[in-house]
């Protein structure tokens, strides 16, 4: 919305109310502009964009602006894409990490400093509820509760608007098991003075737990030391690199590699639905899906 309005300003225009005609010249501006990397965008982002613009015309208690055409901009704007076979025409997915890549990041890591431990439950901890990663570091000490068959992890679903309980069982193999992982880092940062407060914390090399952060003498970050979902991916391409997997790795991979893993292993699309707090009939579950399913469900075999 701040770019959309310094582009207004630029331009002689109103951002808000804004237009149906200011909301498509701006749509076309960003199809004939690069983007941060200096290449053209992809029309996800000028998608994510026209929503922003929309839902803070609703927020402030204005009409939003009609899109079609700007919808048209920019089905056009994908179709020329596709013909010049454009990288940008397709949609950088997230790596799944499905457990076979997942083990190789849990074997880059230092499981015996208080960082390691901590980023071994953000990736099985993650793995295990297929929490987004906004959702993930949301989590709170007293959200991850211990019974005897495993752990109860209390989840607020941003999309569905609640809480779900998230049942994780133990792991087979215990450098894998979720649970104990959690008992091991939760010892750690009791031992660090940390009981109670955000679950996944930042942590310097030194090993000391949410030192506060200033830049030009003001403080910056969150004050309990909570970590931020950009900072998830930061952990997660961190550890893939070093593994030395290839694509595209984020913190939703750790979502989308339960989804794909789960699929492959037959459980049905319902409970992988509910587990993870896809919403019914979820679009983005069924595209996991298929991709589980290219090879292992693929319609030519037999014919």
């Amino acid at each position: 919305m701040k770019a959309f309005s310094a582009w207004c300003r630029e331009n002689g225009r109103v951002p808000l109310p804004a237009t149906a005609a200011t909301l498509a010249e701006y749509v076309r501006h960003l199809t004939v502009t690069p983007g941060r990397r200096g290449t053209l965008r992809s029309p996800s982002p000028i998608k994510r964009a026209m929503a922003a613009i929309r839902t803070t015309h609703e927020l402030a208690g204005h009409l939003k602006p009609e899109t079609k055409a700007a919808r048209t901009i920019l089905t056009g704007y994908r179709h020329r894409l596709a013909l010049a076979k454009d990288p940008a025409a397709q949609a950088r997915k997230a790596a799944p990490a499905v457990p076979d890549a997942l083990r190789a990041m849990l074997a880059t890591l230092d499981r015996t400093t208080l960082a390691g431990q901590r980023d071994a439950v953000l990736f099985l901890l993650g793995y295990a509820t297929a929490a987004r990663a906004g959702e993930l570091v949301a989590l709170d000490i007293a959200d991850v509760a211990e019974t005897e068959e495993g752990l109860d992890v209390t989840v607020y679903r941003p999309k569905l608007k609640k809480f779900t309980e998230v049942a994780v069982p133990y792991g087979k193999v215990p450098a894998t098991c979720p649970v104990r992982a959690v008992r091991a880092y939760l010892a750690g940062l009791a031992a660090a003075g940390r009981t109670t407060g955000p679950l996944f914390v930042r942590i310097d090399k030194g090993g000391h737990v949410a030192r506060p952060l200033t830049r030009k003498g003001r403080p910056i970050g969150d004050p309990h030391g909570r970590l931020t979902a950009e900072s998830v991916t930061d952990v997660v391409n961190g550890a893939a690199t070093a593994a030395g997997l290839s694509g595209k790795w984020t913190g939703h991979s750790l979502r989308r590699g339960f989804a794909t893993a789960a699929r492959r292993a037959g459980t049905h699309l319902e409970r992988i639905g509910r587990h993870g707090g896809w919403a019914d009939n979820s679009t983005a579950l069924l595209g996991y899906v298929e991709d589980a399913d290219r090879w292992t469900d693929n319609p030519v075999t037999g014919l």
